[in-house]
């Protein structure tokens, strides 16, 4: 934590100089410790948080591929003059035991063009569709797979993703 505010200061601030530097540290010694004492934040946190950076960059590149997927999904559904839509309201469970691993789910789900998450309680989540096809399979998609991976990996449920 201490290392990200003094870049962050050292950015702000425009030059590199010894004084730039004297104070950033001695600004950010203390504020680093307030974070870790008040803020919950722990260098084993951080360290964590960055043995997942490859998870987090082949989950953005599956997020990125399905949005591609759904868009080209929702054209075709939008410009066939023969096919009617059929919009379906649908409730699925998973067993994801962090709340920011369910918020994650619900976010990708609506990220992805054609579905909406409505309503998350608990475990259950409650997702619009534009057609039934869209709707097939979002209850074991890949984002759900992904996202129990990391937790199985990590090793504690309720610990985040």
């Amino acid at each position: 934590m201490f290392a990200w505010f003094l870049v962050i200061w050292i950015i702000l601030n425009g030059r590199l100089t010894w004084e730039v530097v004297t104070v950033g540290v001695v600004l950010c010694i203390p504020l680093g410790l307030f974070c870790m004492r008040f803020l919950g934040y722990s260098l084993r946190s951080e360290l964590r948080l960055f043995a997942k950076i490859p998870w987090m960059i082949r989950y953005l590149v599956v997020l990125l591929s399905e949005i591609v997927k759904a868009n080209f999904c929702v054209m075709r559904l939008v410009l066939s003059s023969k096919y009617e839509p059929e919009p379906v309201l649908f409730t699925f469970r998973t067993k994801i035991g962090s709340q920011a691993a369910k918020v994650l789910l619900a976010n990708s789900i609506t990220l992805t063009p054609g579905t909406i998450t409505v309503k998350l309680s608990g475990d259950r989540y409650v997702v619009h569709a534009l057609d039934r096809e869209i709707a097939e399979g979002t209850e074991n998609s890949i984002f759900l797979q992904m996202i129990t991976e990391a937790e199985n990996a990590d090793g504690s449920e309720g610990s985040g993703v």
